[in-house]
């Protein structure tokens, strides 16, 4: 077996920052999950506001982290760990890393003029980026302060000091991740003042070790490396083990997050395709749509999915056709600020509805697809779900219908994982990230699309395109496209 490097007698552990938890994986170099833990985060919404108190990812991190290694076997060594959040999430802190005050998650849209200012400086940014959002709170809180990611907060309290953000995180701050260097000359004209922002590493960069209060708090051991992370769509894909060109992860949490793996950027005139870099310098292009599981949620709040999955299973395809924002506006695949929750049609009963949410997701992803299609992107492949959406066996099988393409299902679909792979490479300083991933995923399921199925979906498919087309929300020329691309399978060159 090659040695890809990481510590065959370690444990790695990897954190992940979501929306609705904090979860923690302990992880062998195999993949065999030692511990797990998790523990649950509230946030306010009110239209496009969302925020969340930062102090509050701390808490949960001590009590997921304690979990997962309460349930591991004794006396196996952590080798080191990383962390993953929510991309574009933001948030000022003093000199020593406290929040100034709340963080704005990924999706808070108040910053839609100072995101108008930084196009206007030459920045390609999306309105719910972190740059716009930093821009309102240095309005509001004015200069003194240090702009920091949601994964640094953390870092801070476990290594003591705040350290420098991983270069994932920092992209859609304004990174310029092709020259690994802020763009300094645009932020001047937007009024940045040069102390607020941090220095840049590559993901996997040593940042510190865990200092003794915090191995109090958490239960991890003082010492244990800490390596910088990516985002949470990026740790997905890690996880997934799409790491070789061509490759592609979906990752339906909350929301919907594509990432692929490519030997050179993929350029979207539009900015709606973004590309991370990976620790190696190759690229990881993708996006990332405001469709996603949190519309089931937040129809049914009460609902047993397992339940209605199987209800469900009798609309195929549904009496109404969803496109399921979970929050107002979309940012892939293709960007509309004024864009809201659409349905055509009336469901018949909950089932329905139900069943019109899960496809609307599916066709979403397909149209993402066709739109990265649309771009030159290489599609060929091996595609794979992860997520908390994944956990659902008719999910899976009915987005795999209406892509028309196979897809993989790993044994465990967490984020976290990605992390605990990136602290293993980096931690080694030797042979690749991907050779590293591909060690730990175990893939559980091959899902194989039903032709019956997939031509049965072509249909509300399409009338999805046209309504979006005809909203102008997506444009005419990629609407032509999928149109076009309607009798293949969503990965065909």
């Amino acid at each position: 077996m090659v040695n890809d490097g990481a510590d065959e007698g370690a444990a790695w552990l990897g954190v992940d920052l979501g929306t609705q938890s904090v979860r923690v994986l302990l992880v062998t170099a195999d993949g065999t999950v030692l511990g797990s833990g998790s523990a649950p985060l509230t946030g306010r919404r009110d239209g496009v506001r969302h925020e969340q108190d930062p102090l509050r990812w701390w808490a949960a991190l001590c009590t997921a982290s304690r979990a997962a290694l309460g349930a591991a076997p004794p006396g196996r060594p952590v080798g080191g760990l990383a962390v993953c959040g929510t991309s574009g999430t933001v948030l000022l802190t003093d000199g020593s890393g406290r929040p100034a005050g709340p963080a704005l998650m990924y999706d808070d849209g108040r910053a839609a003029r100072e995101a108008a200012r930084a196009r206007a400086a030459g920045l390609a940014v999306q309105d719910t980026w972190a740059l716009p959002k930093a821009l309102r709170l240095l309005g509001e809180y004015g200069p003194g302060l240090r702009l920091a990611h949601q994964p640094d907060l953390i870092v801070t309290r476990l290594t003591g000091t705040p350290p420098p953000a991983d270069s994932s995180h920092a992209l859609k701050t304004g990174y310029d991740v092709e020259r690994e260097a802020w763009p300094e000359a645009a932020l001047a004209r937007l009024g940045v003042p040069e102390d607020l922002l941090p220095e840049v590493v590559r993901p996997g960069t040593l940042l510190g070790e865990v200092v003794p209060a915090a191995a109090d708090a958490t239960g991890i051991p003082a010492g244990t490396p800490v390596l910088a992370g990516m985002t949470d769509g990026c740790a997905a894909q890690i996880a997934s083990g799409a790491l070789r060109p061509g490759s592609w992860n979906s990752v339906l949490g909350t929301t919907l997050v594509l990432k692929g793996a490519a030997r050179d950027p993929v350029r979207d005139p539009a900015g709606v395709v973004y590309n991370h870099r990976a620790p190696d310098g190759t690229w990881l292009p993708g996006g990332a749509s405001s469709v996603g599981a949190g519309a089931l949620a937040a129809h049914f709040p009460d609902a047993e999915p397992a339940v209605m999955d199987e209800r469900a299973g009798a609309f195929e395809p549904s009496s109404a056709v969803a496109y399921p924002l979970v929050s107002p506006g979309e940012r892939f695949p293709f960007r509309a600020p004024e864009a809201t929750s659409l349905l055509l049609g009336d469901p018949v009963d909950d089932a329905d509805r139900w069943a019109a949410l899960l496809q609307g997701v599916g066709f979403a992803e397909r149209l993402c697809l066709d739109y990265l299609h649309h771009l030159g992107a290489p599609l060929d492949g091996p595609l794979t779900f992860t997520g908390g959406g994944a956990r659902s066996p008719y999910w899976n099988q009915l987005r795999a219908d209406i892509l028309g393409r196979p897809a993989r299902v790993p044994e465990q679909t967490e984020p976290a994982l990605g992390m605990a792979a990136l602290a293993a490479y980096g931690a080694s300083g030797a042979g690749s990230l991907a050779g590293v991933a591909e060690r730990m995923v175990r893939v559980r399921t091959v899902l194989e699309p039903r032709p019956a199925r997939t031509a049965a979906f072509a249909e509300p498919y399409a009338r999805l395109v046209d309504a979006l087309r005809d909203r102008g929300w997506l444009p005419a020329p990629v609407a032509e496209h999928a149109r076009a691309r309607l009798h293949l399978d969503a990965g065909r060159s």
